[in-house]
């Protein structure tokens, strides 16, 4: 038995023995007993204190090398990296939720290491539980042999339902609207003023689904409705299973090159209009790799070239919806970024057949930007804007596609 698939089994003897310690959905992390420390030729430890025992996973992934440790469901209140990290063979920890009922902690490795010892103990006294996990180096190719997210259900989304169409006001079938407020749980975004990328967006999607609804002749939808982390492939694929007609993820970043200040519209291209543009979409990407998500396997050079075309005919739909989008939020005031419409190979944007655009409502390393957007008021009006944006894209776009028919 390998020491991922060892390690995995844990989950079923801990659970087994539930019901004797009386185990609840969460355990509390106990900083004070928590540490990842370096041993010396005998490794790296990583101790975690925690108030009972819950089931555990462990595995790895590569490029670049990371382990994950799956729980149900920690509490990480207190835990700080600056104390707990205490070995340069680790070179990050990131933790926090991951999706609903589970919890989520990822090491960035410096080097590659394989799980040698694991041992959850309960005291029977208190409840208290210590997990201790022994790290040794080993070489590469053991590394990427045994590397992988294993596949079980229980520790994944649920598909989500199938909500047939009502009609609008006017009797149409209405707009079903994707909002994708960006990052959540394990992964924050960017972080400035007190507050997170994940919190803000997550609050804008809200308020813009209301304002949406309230309008009538829409149907919206979110790819995350709290603070639970949601892959980059999840989030297409909810679109897809929803059947959306329109995606908008939503963000705001932080950015130092270019003119990183105003709103701005981002459309999927392998060409970025400029390296500030570029550079945003790597640091978006990484959101993946940090919380965890395996993005290393290949393309299929065939889905490659059937995406391309379907997106021959999706490509100026989405770009109409781009301007719209920028015309309407500025007609609310903005402000807009120097050059609103932009373009940047952004992983979230590649639904091949439904239009997608990536709105950032402006950077949070701008002090007027984080002013506006931590602004309910503010937020409102452009809520308002990307409104407006979608009625002129709409009845623009019902326009042309009556022409193309006739």
């Amino acid at each position: 038995m390998s020491r991922i698939f060892y390690t995995i089994a844990l989950i079923w003897a801990l659970t087994g023995t539930a019901l004797a310690h009386d185990f609840s959905a969460l355990a509390r992390i106990l900083p004070d007993q928590s540490r990842i420390a370096d041993h010396g030729r005998a490794g790296v430890r990583v101790d975690l204190g925690l108030s009972q025992g819950v089931p555990y996973r462990v595995f790895t992934l590569r490029d670049p090398y990371r382990m994950v440790l799956d729980f149900q469901e920690v509490d990480w209140t207190g835990l700080e990296v600056d104390s707990f990290l205490q070995t340069d063979r680790i070179s990050d920890v990131k933790f926090g939720a991951y999706v609903p009922g589970w919890s989520r902690m990822v090491l960035e490795l410096g080097a590659p290491l394989a799980v040698d010892t694991a041992d959850m103990r309960v005291d029977q006294v208190n409840g208290t539980a210590h997990l201790s996990l022994g790290l040794r180096g080993t070489d590469f190719d053991s590394f990427a042999a045994s590397a992988g997210a294993p596949r079980q259900p229980d520790w994944d989304l649920p598909e989500p339902a199938v909500r047939p169409a009502t009609p609008g006001r006017d009797g149409t079938r209405p707009l079903l609207v994707m909002l994708d407020p960006g990052h959540g749980g394990i992964d924050p975004g960017a972080e400035a003023g007190g507050t997170n990328e994940k919190t803000l967006m997550l609050t804008f999607a809200r308020e813009l689904r209301e304002t949406l609804l309230r309008a009538g002749g829409y149907q919206v939808m979110l790819t995350r409705v709290d603070d639970h982390f949601v892959s980059l492939e999840r989030r297409i694929a909810l679109a897809h299973r929803a059947g959306a007609d329109v995606f908008i993820s939503l963000h705001a970043d932080i950015l130092s090159e270019g003119q990183a200040h105003g709103a701005a519209i981002y459309t999927l291209s392998d060409d970025a209009s400029d390296i500030a543009s570029r550079k945003l979409a790597e640091r978006h990407d990484r959101g993946d790799l940090i919380s965890g998500i395996d993005l290393s396997g290949a393309d299929d050079q065939v889905a490659d070239v059937l995406m391309d075309i379907a997106r021959q005919e999706t490509k100026p739909r989405t770009d109409a919806l781009a301007r719209a989008l920028a015309d309407g939020m500025a007609q609310q005031g903005g402000p807009m970024n120097n050059h609103p419409v932009r373009r940047a190979s952004f992983s979230v944007l590649k639904a091949a057949d439904i239009p997608s655009v990536l709105v950032e409502l402006g950077f949070l390393s701008d002090t007027r930007d984080l002013r506006n957007i931590k602004d309910p008021e503010w937020r409102k009006a452009m809520a308002r804007g990307i409104l407006h944006g979608l009625e002129q894209w709409r009845r623009d776009d019902q326009v042309k596609r009556s022409l193309i028919g006739q």
